[in-house]
């Protein structure tokens, strides 16, 4: 370390250096917590990402060093925004990210599903299903299994795709045939001039395609035979009226963007507010001290926002109990209870009588009919109609959050300083706690009617800047942000931004090698400012790191690559570096990776002479680090990085990953694997679902019911013909069916079968009674389940003899059939639950949302016959429509 001391001047040197050996060698011996790095990298908390399981917002640990911020002396953020560049060609690129420790294993399937060279040997039948029709079919009901999507809000839709979407690539496509060519541009993908708009499918090839057609009876009536005749044509009419509506922007020539007017008219209604309060029943009062309170419905409301939160983690949490009694406290004093009660101590609060109020009108919702719900939807849909969609440039396009907030307790992510506050306006006022139309400005075109508000109130301010694309704004009172209304995205803005931010990431490829190469060089000049820099674009292209910035004492303290301090980063020698810090949301991000011997020694000088809350970058700050990257490529920002890094990786593992052979689930595992991947690398981490195990033991007893009805077919077999016994594909009995696990298994089907009956009768009761007809007995139910308990004596009888009868009497041919579309279900399923295991700490839905490019996943399903509606929902459908233009041949 000597030789690098001695290259520097004392104005070289880095800032706040402190006098002493301050904690050097602690810094080497010591982690964050103060404890022995060997010791405390032995436990499961300090474990990287990739081996532990951590919670979204984990709590430091109270032996801990209490994280502290030291204001720097600029603060100064930098800009996000996603301008187009001009095209660029692509070319070959690795990404430099390096993976946490332990990642792959963590994540790995087994051989057969992510490893396309160890795959299980298929019989012919299989193999023929998987190249010819029947798959399609098959995926089909694959697709009513459980699924292997990554959360709860972004599971694939079960519908086909349309049509139009498989195409021939040369013949039809978009999109240049190659993009290895350096002198081709990246931005414009249109190999011809742009079509008119295509006709939908015919009825013949989108029948060919479903592989779902069957034979119509020859002789009907001639009424039926009109009905049959009329009914596709109505529903290509309506589909062709659908694709009509979509304006295919990315066809447009000139269609960049980049220009200052992002429209030329625009109108709209405004924003919709929230229904005023209703105040609770006379009979639900919180109590004081034991006794009633009889509050304003001012202060009543904002003490039922923390009533209805009573049972979960946020009342538990003395941060947010203390910001909410403080609020509640200011509001109390303008509007204080009407029986004289003087609240001062939240301890003698009882909110359980507004919870249990709130908890009876959530089970009257739930026990509604259906008939009662689309009722009070509908009617909901009609007061929100008008503010659903606005006129852009002539289109109809849908808006996104129209909806204005209704007031609430803030909630933050992870330890927030501010959680439990009372949400408002900017303007909040112990009057006006709820954001009014004076609170808002509206930004619509000129000439156009000005929208009216929903409730009494005049709009703060009409203006009519088309350099921007909200269409209103205000300011809420908890962090100062403002709130802005724009349009949904699967608008043509909202596309084009996206379409740019992926352009700009493929275009970092034909400059990522020079910036690189000057990075690394600079990792040992002397200038500290250009050295410190050079570390953190190291630490931002190879660990995807956010820039980061400073944030003020009333905000979390999540940190960035540019914010670090040097309790952040603990030295591991010889060449190891620690990362531990919270990042965005509140995310921990530990990580523990071999860096090259030069940064290693950097990082030494950097955290020489200074204390734990000291920057580790103290000369560098995000806008000049953003500023240098714009030196090699318009637009270019750290953020890019981040981009390009996750696309380019999820690329390389689809391509060594994706088994050629493989059946459709083997593919989506390779692919979930490929995404999980990025998601580690971006640390998209999750809490384990709470749901999980109980998901999980779904799907158990979901295989288990396969395996039932596998050994069922095999038992019927052998009645027919015992010589079966002895054929080695069906000797074998089913694991985990013993006779205790057959009699539970029974009696949940036993269940099922009663229940389904029970709602099937009250369904056609329903739909008689809605036709104007008699109901059916209540015999007919009793002759129905007499039937189901029947079935289930036989079966009964039939436990442990090894031998069965089918309700229906099939030749061996089709048993023998029934069993092997059994055992690929059976095979598909563990794949899912594999899949499922695999994935339930990481969030897969940020990746695909925001840092993968979708056209990969769209030539990705192309290539490899995967519906895409198993991997993209109905929403990212819709955002990414440009996407789907790709051919088979396309790659980031």
């Amino acid at each position: 370390m000597s030789g690098d001391v001695a290259m520097f001047s004392d104005d070289d040197r880095p800032l706040n250096s402190k006098s002493a050996t301050s904690a050097r060698n602690g810094h080497v011996a010591q982690n964050g917590n103060g404890r022995s790095v060997e010791a405390s990298l032995s436990e499961d908390d300090d474990l990287p990402l990739s081996q532990t399981t951590r919670t979204k917002s984990e709590p430091m640990t109270p032996d801990r060093r209490a994280l502290k911020r030291k204001k720097p002396a600029h603060v100064e953020s930098s800009s996000d925004d996603d301008t187009p560049l001009a095209s660029s060609p692509a070319k070959p690129a690795r990404s430099a990210a390096v993976r946490m420790p332990g990642a792959i294993e963590a994540t790995m399937t087994h051989a057969p599903v992510a490893n396309g060279k160890k795959k299980a040997q298929k019989s012919k039948a299989t193999v023929e299903d998987d190249e010819g029709k029947a798959p399609k079919k098959k995926v089909k009901q694959e697709d009513q299994e459980e699924g292997s999507g990554d959360s709860d809000d972004d599971k694939p839709i079960k519908k086909k795709a349309p049509a139009k979407r498989k195409r021939k690539a040369k013949e039809e496509s978009d999109v240049d045939e190659s993009f290895s060519d350096d002198d081709k541009p990246v931005k414009r993908r249109q190999a011809k001039k742009p079509a008119a708009p295509k006709k939908p499918a015919t009825k013949s090839v989108a029948k060919e395609e479903s592989g779902s057609e069957a034979p119509k009876p020859k002789k009907r009536g001639a009424k039926a035979k009109s009905e049959d005749s009329e009914a596709p044509q109505k529903k290509g009419k309506k589909k062709e009226e659908e694709e009509a509506e979509i304006y295919r922007w990315w066809e447009q020539n000139g269609q960049d963007g980049d220009g200052s007017d992002k429209w030329q008219t625009l109108e709209h209604s405004g924003v919709y507010f929230p229904p005023a309060y209703e105040p609770l029943p006379a009979n639900v009062k919180m109590k004081y001290d034991g006794k009633p309170v009889d509050l304003p419905q001012e202060s009543e409301e904002v003490a039922g926002f923390y009533g209805a939160l009573l049972e979960t983690e946020h009342a538990r949490d003395q941060t947010f109990n203390k910001n909410f009694f403080d609020d509640w406290l200011k509001l109390l004093k303008k509007y204080p209870p009407r029986n004289g009660v003087k609240i001062t101590n939240f301890s003698l609060c009882d909110f359980r009588p507004m919870f249990e109020h709130f908890e009876a009108e959530k089970a009257k919702k739930k026990a509604l009919t259906a008939a009662e719900k689309k009722e009070l939807k509908a009617a909901k849909d009609a007061l929100e109609a008008p503010y659903t969609h606005c006129v852009l440039d002539g289109r109809k396009e849908k808006v996104g959050n129209f909806r204005v907030e209704p007031p609430g307790l803030f909630r933050g992510r992870g330890d927030h300083p501010k959680k439990g506050a009372l949400k408002a306006s900017r303007s909040l006022s112990v009057k006006n706690y709820r954001v009014r139309p004076e609170d808002i400005t509206i930004n619509i075109g000129q000439g156009v009617p000005i929208p009216v508000p929903n409730m009494t109130g005049k709009w703060k301010e009409v203006v009519h800047d088309r350099t921007v694309t909200w269409l209103a704004n205000w300011t809420e009172n908890v962090n100062g942000n403002y709130k802005y209304v724009f349009l949904a995205a699967g608008s043509s803005i909202k596309g084009q931004s996206d379409m740019s931010k992926f352009e700009k990431a493929r275009e970092l490829k034909n400059y990522v090698d020079r910036i690189r190469q000057d990075y690394t060089a600079d990792l040992k000049t002397k200038v500290m400012a250009d050295r410190q820099r050079a570390t953190a674009m190291y630490f931002i292209d190879r660990l995807a790191l956010r820039a980061g910035n400073e944030k003020g004492e009333d905000e979390a303290d999540t940190v960035g690559c540019c914010s670090l301090r040097c309790e952040h980063v603990t030295l591991l020698p010889p060449d190891q570096l620690v990362f531990d810090f919270l990042g965005k949301d509140s995310i921990r991000y530990y990580n523990q990776v071999t860096v090259d011997e030069q940064v290693y020694k950097n990082i030494r000088i950097f955290k020489e002479g200074k204390e734990d809350d000291d920057q580790l970058f103290d000369r560098v700050q995000t806008s000049g680090l953003n500023k240098h990257l714009a030196s090699y490529m318009k637009g270019l920002t750290a953020k890019v990085f981040r981009t390009y890094n996750a696309s380019i990786t999820f690329q390389q593992q689809l391509d060594q990953g994706t088994p050629e052979s493989g059946t459709v689930q083997e593919k989506l595992n390779a692919y979930n694997h490929a995404n999980r991947m990025v998601a580690i690398l971006c640390n998209h981490q999750r809490a384990v679902p709470k749901t999980h195990e109980q998901s999980m033991g779904k799907m158990r007893e979901k295989l288990r019911g396969f395996k039932y009805e596998r050994m069922k077919l095999r038992h019927a077999l052998f009645a027919i013909d015992p010589k079966y016994k002895k054929k080695k594909k069906y000797m074998d009995d089913e694991s985990d069916l013993d006779d205790d696990v057959l009699a539970e298994l029974e009696d949940n089907l036993k269940t099922k079968e009663i229940e389904k009956a029970e709602k099937k009768f009250q369904k056609d009761n329903e739909k008689l009674v809605d036709e104007g007809k008699e109901p059916q007995q209540e015999s007919v139910l009793k002759t129905k389940l007499k039937e189901i308990e029947a079935e289930f004596k036989r079966l009964e009888k039939e436990r442990g003899t090894g031998k069965a009868t089918l309700k229906k009497e099939r030749p061996t041919e089709k048993i023998e059939e029934g069993i092997d579309k059994l055992d690929e279900k059976i095979k598909t399923f563990k794949l899912q639950m594999e899949d499922r295991e695999a994935g339930k700490e990481v969030a897969l839905g940020t990746s695909k949302i925001n840092y993968l490019d979708p056209r990969i996943t769209a030539a990705w399903c192309k290539a490899h016959d995967v519906p895409i509606e198993k991997i993209f929902s109905k929403t990212l459908l819709v955002k990414f429509p440009w996407a789907m233009e790709v051919d088979t041949e396309w790659k980031f």
